[in-house]
């Protein structure tokens, strides 16, 4: 007897399997009824012939609650009008558990209560297209930068240092002494770079930012590359490399999941290299042709991304932006000391940066120039200043987001949906 995934029952026409999942649906007709079993990896429609199977079995029909967890024998046979194109004649059902009533019913649920129910929503159609997308986002990622030479180089969660400002740190305690939970994996990734060449590392990064938009959690999960012998349009060479090797891999593996989500495809079809590269300037026009009201030398918030990416029919790359609101380690324009080198990518129809990035400061003494104007302490950046004392190099590195990749290739509008378990401002729990 063949045990096998529903995904896999194509393999197995005429041939009698064993199947084990959760109940999603069952219907009556009379002498046969019908469920829906899924495994996790798909859904098949079993049905249930009085004469094909015995009393005891075709008798479960009222007993067999939504999310019931049971073992179903049976022969596969094709069937275009089911899902997959293959359903199961049911010869016997075993039931491991019958399910309680189950909270989440067809009905219109407020996103509270879903939030609340996250563990269970898991469960659901769309909400497993989308973490489909992301398991497929992720391979993709990694078999890019494994494909191009990269070495993963895991980067700490407890740092004693600050990446992109102190005043998103989340502080913890650390025996005698305080520690805050990663902003960024970047500076280490350049430690990494100086050793290897091209690096990334793929993990949990931390923002105590007080921020309830549909693009921000506290705990969003970040895939970063670093380069030596980079600069910063080598930089966005590899962005958008990168970027569109990840959509055009979900277009081919992602159909199914993206059709349960309604996606419009056509837009990502768009999405192959090279993308529109626009200075800060050129970005700050755009806002003023369309009539937005905006201060120069300030950062873009998220109606201002909307109004630019619109744009184009493709992610856009802004650099060289305003240095005072750049990160300590970004490196400056030769021609400009006012400019930080640096680039953000924004995602078509509206769904802001999902890359960040730029060429380091590479000289030591700039570096501790940069520090000191900054407000940083000096201590906890010794071992990153080392990097510039032996062998120093021009290099450059990014960061994409997962969860904003996420929710744009899938069409989402809000970022929780797009993580199994959301951290927010006013979420830590299930």
């Amino acid at each position: 007897m063949n045990q096998v995934n529903i995904s896999d029952l194509g393999n197995y026409a005429g041939e009698e399997v064993t199947v084990k999942g959760w109940v999603y649906k069952t219907r009556s007709i009379g002498k046969i009824w019908f469920v829906i079993l899924r495994d996790g990896t798909g859904l098949v429609q079993c049905v249930v012939v009085k004469e094909e199977t015995d009393d005891e079995t075709f008798n479960l029909e009222p007993i067999l609650t939504q999310e019931s967890s049971v073992i179903i024998t049976g022969t596969v046979r094709e069937e275009a009008r089911s899902v997959g194109g293959f359903e199961l004649g049911v010869k016997s059902i075993q039931i491991i558990q019958v399910s309680e009533e189950y909270p989440i019913s067809p009905k219109e649920h407020g996103t509270d209560f879903l939030m609340n129910h996250r563990h269970l929503w898991l469960r659901s159609k769309l909400q497993h297209a989308i973490l489909r997308v992301r398991h497929q986002v992720i391979k993709a990622s990694r078999d890019f930068f494994d494909q191009n030479g990269f070495i993963l180089v895991d980067s700490p969660i407890f740092t004693a240092n600050a990446a992109e400002g102190t005043t998103s740190l989340f502080e913890v305690g650390y025996f005698d002494r305080s520690a805050y939970l990663t902003q960024s994996g970047q500076l280490y990734q350049e430690a990494g770079a100086m050793a290897f060449g091209k690096v990334y590392c793929f993990g949990p990064t931390f923002r105590a930012e007080k921020s309830k938009t549909r693009r921000h959690l506290t705990e969003f999960w970040m895939i970063e590359p670093e380069i030596a012998f980079c600069d910063l349009e080598q930089d966005m060479d590899w962005a958008e490399k990168y970027v569109s090797y990840i959509v055009q891999w979900c277009l081919e593996h992602c159909k199914t999941d993206l059709e349960t989500l309604d996606r419009d495809v056509s837009t990502l079809e768009k999405v192959v290299t090279p993308f529109p590269r626009i200075t800060y300037d050129d970005a700050v026009e755009i806002l003023k042709k369309n009539g937005v009201d905006f201060e120069y030398g300030g950062d873009f918030g998220g109606t201002d991304e909307t109004v630019i990416s619109e744009q184009f029919d493709r992610p856009v790359m802004i650099h060289r932006w305003p240095a005072e609101i750049k990160a300590f380690y970004m490196k400056r324009d030769a021609e400009n000391d006012n400019l930080a080198m640096g680039v953000d990518m924004l995602a078509p129809e509206g769904h802001g940066e999902i890359v960040g990035g730029g060429q380091r400061e590479d000289d030591h003494d700039t570096l501790v120039r940069r520090i000191k104007e900054h407000g940083l302490p000096m201590e906890p950046f010794q071992w990153y200043l080392d990097l510039r004392k032996y062998g120093s190099v021009p290099h450059a590195g990014f960061g994409l987001g997962i969860e904003r990749t996420v929710a744009w290739i899938t069409g989402i509008r809000h970022i929780r949906e797009t993580i199994p378990f959301p951290r927010t401002l006013t979420r830590l729990e299930p």
